[in-house]
């Protein structure tokens, strides 16, 4: 039986008490790291606007285009590594580096925890129909599951195995093929809000990845729960010194190209075969995007659960930062969609992490902070839903 402890949300993620919506979007600033000015706009919309507003676009294609000529080889050999599930961002940023630029890049894909079939379709496809080479890695399953079951339970996010994966493989690719250069998508922190030190620079520093995507829990955290360093091998990063002595360098494309994740979208469809799913996601009200997991939703739902913030929250607020959306449709959609429960592939999730329907919601309770949720007779609701802020 799976022992489940009360969580303390507020104080392992220096949350504020006082929940506030941003004036521009959906967000709140029970998003760890986002920060409000004054005015009452979080961190991203305010880099959303510098985007629009201050930056030469321009002149940033040059710099990616000295970036390219820098570590462009020219004699067959791959020369950027490009992290790729086959969906639309990565598949646009691949694309463009080698049709564009030309450069020759290796797609790095770390295996989903449980694949959907429209994901492993528009793999397929971004490879037969882009013409990109790949390299798929897959960790032992039994090691995977477990690892699931305990960031679920101790994390509250069960997605981390696979967060992992991802941001730690694409170094070791880099590595083994004598690749210096990795190219991912945007940077999450600045357009969807977070630390900001990043904002202003086309790289991130591989020290930040236990605070930034790991939530201070790298894979040698699990040493202490009963998984061996040789289990862990797969999901953990380079020596440090080795990716030093391969000068390896982490670029996000969103600092060169202005990021817009709907456009990539449309590019996809044209480009590498991309398909939108037939019905919307879980919780959101989007075919497009996080498609490739079963278990893509349990990660939603967990933030909705930890944080007030849901999938349809993290959709709405770029798309009226994208000005794709109003914010008076956002919190429409939010008041529709966010935080409700993923039931689809509910089964597969249980049997997976081997856990019962019981012990799923007392770990989900125990995520549940007081100054976020209250329980009534109707069960538990939002304290300060957003569609109550003029109230």
């Amino acid at each position: 039986m799976m022992v489940v402890e009360k969580k303390d949300v507020q104080c392992l993620y220096g949350l504020p008490s006082e929940i506030k919506f941003c004036v521009k979007c959906t967000v709140s600033n029970q998003r760890p790291r986002i920060t409000f000015n004054k005015e009452g706009v979080c961190s991203a919309c305010q880099f959303a606007e510098f985007k629009r507003t201050k930056i030469d676009w321009s002149a940033r294609e040059n710099e990616l285009k000295e970036l390219c000529d820098k570590h462009r080889k020219g004699n067959g050999e791959y020369d950027v590594i490009v992290p790729c599930s086959g969906g639309k961002d990565g598949s646009f940023v691949a694309h463009v580096l080698k049709y564009k630029y030309g450069m020759n890049p290796l797609t790095v894909t770390w295996a989903p925890l449980l694949a959907t079939d429209i994901g492993r379709n528009n793999l397929d496809s971004f490879i037969r129909v882009g013409g990109f080479d790949n390299v798929l890695g897959t960790p032992n399953g039994v090691v995977t599951r477990k690892l699931t079951r305990l960031s679920f339970q101790y994390l509250g996010d069960p997605f981390q195995p696979f967060i992992y994966g991802q941001t730690n493989y694409p170094m070791h690719a880099a590595i083994r093929h004598n690749v210096s250069l990795i190219m991912y998508g945007e940077n999450g922190e600045v357009e969807y809000g977070g630390d900001m030190k990043n904002a202003f620079r086309p790289t991130r520093d591989i020290q930040d990845h236990d605070k930034h995507y790991f939530s201070g829990m790298p894979p040698s955290f699990w040493l202490n729960h009963g998984v061996s360093e040789a289990d862990l091998k797969p999901f953990m990063a380079p020596r440090y010194e080795d990716i030093l002595a391969n000068k390896t360098e982490i670029h996000f494309l969103g600092y060169y190209h202005f990021w817009d994740p709907q456009e990539n979208f449309y590019y996809c469809q044209e480009h590498t075969g991309f398909t939108a799913n037939a019905e919307r996601s879980e919780g959101t009200y989007s075919k497009y995007a996080s498609l490739d997991d079963r278990l893509d939703g349990y990660h939603y739902y967990l933030g909705f659960v930890k944080f007030g913030i849901g999938r349809a929250t993290s959709d709405t607020a770029h798309e009226i930062r994208d000005s794709k959306i109003s914010r008076e449709e956002g919190v429409a959609l939010v008041r529709r969609f966010d935080g409700e429960f993923p039931q689809k592939y509910y089964s597969d999730f249980l049997s997976y992490c081997g856990i019962t329907d019981q012990e799923f919601h007392a770990v989900v309770d125990s995520w549940r902070s007081d100054h976020i949720w209250s329980l009534t007779d109707e069960g538990w609701v939002l304290r300060s839903p957003i569609w109550n802020e003029e109230i």
